[in-house]
């Protein structure tokens, strides 16, 4: 059994700066700890972390991992400028020695992922929220559309 969670960035602001290089606000720094920490109840480690390079999912992680335990992690910039097919050929690369996976990423591409791999109607997630998502097979290349059940959301 694989399970996925999907991390939305926390709400970051708006400055002189690009999008690329936005910061978390404090109000997103402070979601994104409470649901780190709502998570580590049930949930200690998680086996491997793809994280966009952009500030604010940088941002994000590091508060994720100030509460969950992350055994390996990767940056990409396929999860910024990338499209579904990317994050899906990312997760294709994961060996099946990994049992759970996280993603922290940006909407819209993370909500579609979601919405996609739980066959759901369209769930928007909002900044700093986490969707759980568990496969009932042992290898993460038969990832494919509906093959997902949403567990759940946590805001």
């Amino acid at each position: 059994m694989k399970k996925l969670f999907l991390l939305r960035h926390g709400e970051a602001g708006f400055g002189e700066d690009t999008d690329f290089n936005r910061s978390l606000t404090s109000r997103g720094k402070s979601s994104v700890l409470n649901v780190a920490k709502t998570l580590r109840k049930t949930q200690e480690s998680i086996d491997f972390m793809f994280c966009s390079s952009a500030k604010r999912t940088l941002e994000t992680a590091e508060i994720f991992e100030s509460q969950v335990k992350i055994v390996e992690r990767k940056n990409s910039d396929r999860i910024y400028s990338g499209d579904l097919a990317d994050l899906i050929a990312l997760l294709e690369t994961l060996s099946d020695e990994v049992n759970s996976c996280l993603i922290v990423g940006h909407n819209p591409t993370i909500s579609l992922l979601l919405s996609l791999l739980s066959e759901s109607n369209y769930l928007n997630m909002h900044p700093g929220n986490l969707g759980i998502i568990s496969f009932e097979f042992d290898s993460w290349k038969l990832i494919s559309r509906g093959s997902g059940i949403l567990e759940e959301m946590i805001s």
